[in-house]
């Protein structure tokens, strides 16, 4: 399809292609503008997924196979979609549903309670973002009617840390993959509940959750496409302040993937986390260098755009293993194997013991610290 291609489709069209296939399974649509009802009836059609829809007058499916569904709306001030109705109807059409992803801004509580009257048991991935209007009497009713979620997005809501834990009580087992950017009422404390308690943790997505910047932006990257993508969204209106000159902590065995993207209330950073591997930091604007410890050997790939240039030098310092930077800061002295025992930063001494870091072999083709992102791989020998 050319790149100024058009989608006329109506929801009419959309019907009579999906009852003239009989052998369709899957059906990915974008640029949906134009459908006013969803109205289909398929015994084959086992994924769907519509983007860029603007309002649906009326929402029917029947569609008894159908195990993925991924409805993005755009913002659109005159949406009347009846999102309760429609989630509602969900349990009787569509009873075998495992994944779901719905971006609206008219998701509400009701519209959950509505999703937990469904009944659908067999959901593993749900994704309900940009619904302002979700607290967490909306969490509460998730909990009840999805037994072992493996992803949960709540990105753009307004649930609390107590939103949290009752997410991390519901699902210690089961969770994997938790999104909460742009959640303002998210504090550190609901950020370190969540990977205390949720030990099959392996990405995390706090994008804008610390925020000390009530400025609205455009865009921006966040992990959570249904798949584990990356998908980018418009952010929201920051209607809370974080204080600023915040402290975050996170000891985890399996996280791989956190996101910290625009946390500009953070100043302090600590990560013990052996598998994880990306770190996105952009736009941590009062990070400060020194208070930034990395305990993190598998790290691959650090993203610090929009950060000082300080903090930028202490994570390629760091993260490449070149300590003799940071030396007067962080005392150490290397002991007869060969590691070093590093004395930690006055504000860690409390929470945690002595750190020791072993020197690994690595590629140090990176001259120009001032970059950006980073990328770090083992040589073999």
């Amino acid at each position: 399809m050319a790149a100024d291609a058009v989608n006329r489709m109506t929801g009419e069209d959309l019907s009579r292609f999906v009852s003239e296939k009989s052998s369709l399974s899957a059906l990915k649509i974008g640029g949906c503008s134009n459908l006013d009802i969803l109205n289909l009836c398929s015994s084959s059609l086992s994924i769907l997924w519509l983007s860029d829809l603007c309002s649906l007058s009326k929402s029917v499916m029947n569609c008894p196979n159908m195990s993925e569904l991924s409805l993005c709306f755009t913002e659109h001030s005159s949406d009347c979609t009846n999102l309760i109705t429609l989630m509602d109807g969900l349990g009787r059409t569509c009873p075998n549903l495992e994944k779901m992803h719905i971006s609206s801004k008219q998701l509400s509580n009701e519209a959950v309670c509505a999703l937990e009257n469904a009944n659908l048991r067999g959901l593993f991935m749900l994704s309900l973002i940009l619904g302002s209007k979700i607290t967490d009497a909306a969490v509460a009713s998730i909990v009840r009617s999805c037994a072992s979620l493996e992803l949960l997005d709540l990105s753009g809501s307004s649930i609390s840390d107590n939103g949290v834990g009752m997410i991390c009580k519901a699902y210690p087992r089961t969770l994997s993959r938790l999104l909460l950017a742009l959640c303002p009422n998210v504090t550190t404390r609901g950020i370190q509940l969540a990977t205390a308690q949720l030990p099959c943790l392996q990405l995390m997505d706090c994008g804008m959750s610390l925020c000390a910047n009530v400025k609205n932006e455009k865009e921006g990257p966040y992990f959570g496409e249904i798949n584990g993508g990356i998908r980018i969204i418009r952010k929201l209106s920051i209607l809370k302040r974080q204080p600023i000159h915040q402290k975050l902590i996170i000891k985890h065995g399996n996280l791989k993937k956190l996101s910290l993207w625009g946390c500009s209330a953070l100043d302090a950073l600590y990560l013990n986390c052996p598998e994880l591997n990306d770190l996105n930091l952009n736009s941590c604007t009062n990070l400060h260098p020194e208070r930034l410890l990395l305990q993190c050997p598998n790290l691959k790939n650090v993203y610090a755009s929009g950060c000082q240039d300080m903090l930028i030098g202490a994570i390629r310092n760091q993260v490449l293993n070149e300590f003799a930077a940071v030396e007067p800061s962080l005392p150490c002295k290397r002991l007869a194997d060969g590691s070093k025992r590093v004395q930690l930063p006055q504000f860690l001494k409390q929470q945690v013991n002595a750190l020791c870091l072993r020197p690994g072999r690595f590629l140090r083709g990176l001259s120009n610290y001032s970059c950006v992102s980073f990328s770090r791989r083992r040589t073999t020998n």
